[in-house]
Parts: C-alpha cells; structure tokens; sequence
C-alpha cells in the first residue's frame, strides 16, 4: 500500500509542478483535478453503455475490461485529487474509510 501512495504522491507532485509552471494557482489546479474525477466517471459511463450495446448507433462499442479501466481510471484520478488537496491523503482515506464502512460492517 506505501507504494501506491508513493506512485500516486507521484502523480501529484508531478502534476502540481507542471500547473506551477503555467502560472495556475493551487486552488484551480485543485478544482480542475476534480473536475477531471467526473471527466473519467463519463468514460466508464461511457464505457458502460457500449458494453451493454445501448446506444443503437453504436452498438457493443466497448467490452467489461474496458469499464473495468476506466472505473479504475476515475479511482486513480479521485486518489491524485486527494493528494494535492492533502500531504496525509493516504492516512486521511483510510479513517474516511474506517467511518464510512463501520456504517455498513
């Protein structure tokens, strides 16, 4: 687990230095980052009707691998969003997901 918000600190770092360069403030860098979660949520949408063939223009345009992939793209994007909102993002998630899951477990 210490890998992947090693990778995912990564991509922030990574991400926020390239928004640093293009003059783009913290705060927007943070909004866009978000709103790039929902982007990828419309893909595995997306993603989603062509597997289910429900689009009759398109037919089956896409297989269940693929929603798999773009549902893990939109996990992805929402963990990179997390961590530039927070340096504790790994620490942070697992106490949301303590409280959150002792609703249901």
């Amino acid at each position: 687990m210490d890998d992947l918000w090693k990778t995912i600190g990564a991509l922030a770092a990574r991400f926020d230095a390239h928004d640093r360069g293009r003059g783009v403030a913290h705060e927007e860098s943070v909004t866009l980052q978000v709103l790039k979660i929902g982007e990828e949520f419309g893909e595995a949408a997306q993603a989603v009707i062509g597997a289910k063939g429900a689009n009759p223009r398109k037919g089956n345009s896409h297989t269940w691998a693929d929603v798999e992939a773009e549902v893990a793209d939109v996990v992805i994007t929402a963990m990179v969003a997390l961590a530039r909102m927070r340096p504790d993002a790994a620490h942070y998630l697992a106490e949301q997901l303590k409280a959150k899951s002792e609703r249901f477990l």
